[in-house]
């Protein structure tokens, strides 16, 4: 008689278009999952299954044509309101929950913090906890619900899956919980991050009007978490020459509590050593890596933080801070310091704007290590627990 193959149902509500980290996360875990004939996999998106996942659409106007059930549709029109969306919680709960009774033995993995009410096994994925270690960088609004919401998922987890051994810790420490029922797996990186000839990123760098080797690059939401205050201040005390040799270039989106930091952007924009892209599509984010000269992420909290893995896969040497999962992420390729030290800081950008030989080595270095993370190595730990 042959075996009964595994059956999976995973949570893809976060994979909206254009993606960003744990959408990205969601989708290339899906992806990756379906590849294999071992085990019978279904998405709930909203409150209804689905057997595939619309294919990776970068373009931001692609988010409008998604299908979407009817609390979503409610949801979208009215999460300003606490109220409104606790409410439509509550009915996505509901109809979730009305929809997965067909399907028991089937392991649930939400794979964004929330378990709704569903009777078998379940798993979640908790990317990091800085709604409780870290809640003044979130709205406020988005502290409370998250802090109930990831309270009743850890009552109802049979097993939690984190993205660094760091949060791992960090979750077993301060909620007491068993560390034993916590497994830490790396995230992966798209073969799409990969080092590349001028010729290659030429006309989307021109797009921007950017010349390949000739800018400094960020990529993250423009929100204090990032520290962006911190790159800023750095990058103003270096010498005139090299900030207009190689400007600072932003590309994120617009994030909560960042109006100074876009009037700081555009002063420095109209000093000539910086540059606001807003939000890069998904299609030009590698090729935005590989014409980089250097990668710097001072951010003061990551769970993970794939942007370094993505830049160290392109080819592009990174400074970072030292905080939380960074140094575990990036091992020994990048230089880094803590998030605070601004005069560290500034003096790590310079060193590695203009020292070739810690360039090479860390080019190098940092594909050797991004090799070390892949998608279906995640996919892989994930089927384990």
């Amino acid at each position: 008689m042959a075996a009964t193959s595994m059956k999976i149902i995973l949570s893809v509500d976060s994979v909206r278009y254009p993606l960003t980290g744990i959408g990205r996360y969601t989708y290339e875990l899906a992806s990756a999952l379906q590849m294999r004939s071992d085990l019978s996999l279904l998405m709930l998106s909203g409150d209804r299954l689905v057997a595939t996942l619309t294919s990776d659409r970068s373009d931001p106007q692609s988010a409008q044509d998604m299908p979407r059930s009817l609390s979503q549709a409610i949801y979208r029109r009215l999460r300003r309101s606490r109220t409104a969306v606790e409410t439509a919680k509550a009915l996505k709960d509901a109809l979730a929950k009305h929809s997965l009774r067909k399907h028991k033995g089937a392991i649930f993995h939400g794979t964004n913090f929330y378990l709704g009410d569903y009777n078998g096994p379940s798993v979640a994925t908790f990317h990091d906890i800085s709604v409780f270690t870290f809640a003044h960088y979130h709205p406020p609004e988005r502290v409370s619900f998250m802090q109930r919401q990831m309270k009743i998922t850890m009552d109802r987890a049979d097993m939690l899956i984190t993205v660094s051994n760091s949060a791992r810790k960090e979750i077993a420490c301060y909620f007491g919980y068993p560390l034993e029922k916590i497994r830490a797996i790396p995230l992966g990186c798209s073969d799409a991050f990969r080092p590349r000839a001028t010729s290659e990123t030429r006309s989307v760098l021109e797009r921007y009007g950017l010349e390949h080797g000739r800018y400094v690059l960020f990529t993250g939401t423009v929100e204090p978490r990032k520290n962006i205050e911190g790159l800023l201040d750095a990058y103003s005390a270096l010498p005139e020459q090299l900030r207009t040799n190689y400007p600072l270039v932003i590309a994120g989106f617009q994030g909560w509590k960042s109006e100074r930091l876009h009037a700081r952007i555009a002063a420095a924009a109209n000093a000539g050593w910086a540059r606001y892209l807003g939000y890069a599509r998904g299609e030009d984010l590698p090729l935005l890596y590989a014409g980089a000269h250097l990668f710097i992420f001072p951010s003061h909290y990551e769970g993970f933080g794939l942007p370094v893995l993505e830049s160290m896969a392109s080819g592009v040497p990174v400074v970072c801070s030292s905080s939380s999962s960074l140094p575990e992420v990036v091992g020994d390729a990048a230089l880094t310091c803590k998030p605070e030290d601004t005069d560290g800081l500034r003096e790590l950008i310079r060193r590695g704007l203009d020292d070739t030989q810690w360039r090479l080595g860390a080019r190098a270095r940092g594909l050797k290590r991004a090799a070390e993370f892949s998608w279906h190595r995640c996919a892989e730990q994930t089927v384990e627990v």
